[in-house]
Parts: structure tokens; C-alpha cells; sequence
């Protein structure tokens, strides 16, 4: 049978000034606030690559758009100074 001296006292949490002592989260919740906490680095880190991903995608076209507006100018040109224009 077991007797009050085996008893572990109850752990008073209020203190001498009224306030109460802060606990600390158990170490399962560490673990989780630890998780949450990579896995929201991990999506930013993963949209950032999406995002220098498809910038990279987009040079060769901002390339070619470029290279035909240009040549699109320069026939442009052509066709003007073929009906004599500018006109002196």
C-alpha cells in the first residue's frame, strides 16, 4: 500500500508577486515548431527557385523578341529609303 511520504509534492506554479511561472512547451511541440519552421524555408526556397527558374527561361525569348523587332526596323528603314524618303 502506498503511503503519502511516497507522494511527489504538487509543483506550485504562482508566484511570490501574483504572476505565474512560464512553462516551457513540452519537446514535442519544440520538434513541431522546428518542422513548421524548415518546411516554410523550404517552400520559399523552393518558389525562389521556381521564380530564377523561369527568368532564365524567359531570356532566349526576350532575346529573339528583341533580334526580330529589330530586323522588323531595319526593313522598315529599307522600304522608306527605297521610295526616297528622307527627301533632302
Amino acid at each position: 500500500m502506498a503511503r503519502m511520504s511516497d507522494y511527489r509534492p504538487p509543483e506550485i506554479e504562482l508566484l511570490p508577486d501574483g504572476s505565474y511561472r512560464p512553462r516551457r512547451p513540452s519537446i514535442a511541440a519544440r520538434i513541431f515548431a522546428w518542422a513548421v519552421v524548415i518546411a516554410v524555408a523550404a517552400g520559399a526556397l523552393a518558389v525562389a527557385a521556381f521564380a530564377l527558374w523561369f527568368a532564365l527561361i524567359l531570356i532566349p525569348v526576350v532575346v529573339v523578341a528583341g533580334v526580330i523587332a529589330w530586323l522588323a526596323f531595319r526593313y522598315q528603314l529599307w522600304r522608306a529609303r527605297q521610295r526616297g524618303w528622307p527627301r533632302a
